[in-house]
C-alpha cells in the first residue's frame, strides 16, 4: 500500500471525497456499511484514506 492511502482524512474531506452527507456517514457507521472513523487524539477522530478508497470501490 502505498504513502497515499494511509494518510487521515478528517469528516469535511470524508464528505468531499465521498458525496455523502455527515448524517448519512454516521447512519452508515451504524448500519456496519461505511467505514467508522479512528482516534487518533484526545478529542479528534478521522478515517483512513485506505479503507474510504476501498469502501468506494
Amino acid at each position: 500500500m502505498d504513502d497515499v492511502s494511509e494518510k487521515f482524512l478528517r469528516l469535511k474531506a470524508v464528505i468531499e471525497k465521498t458525496g455523502k452527507p455527515k448524517a448519512s456517514i454516521y447512519r452508515d457507521i451504524h448500519l456496519g456499511i461505511f467505514p467508522a472513523p479512528e482516534k487518533i487524539g484526545a478529542r479528534v477522530v478521522a478515517w483512513r484514506l485506505s479503507r474510504i478508497l476501498r469502501w468506494m470501490q
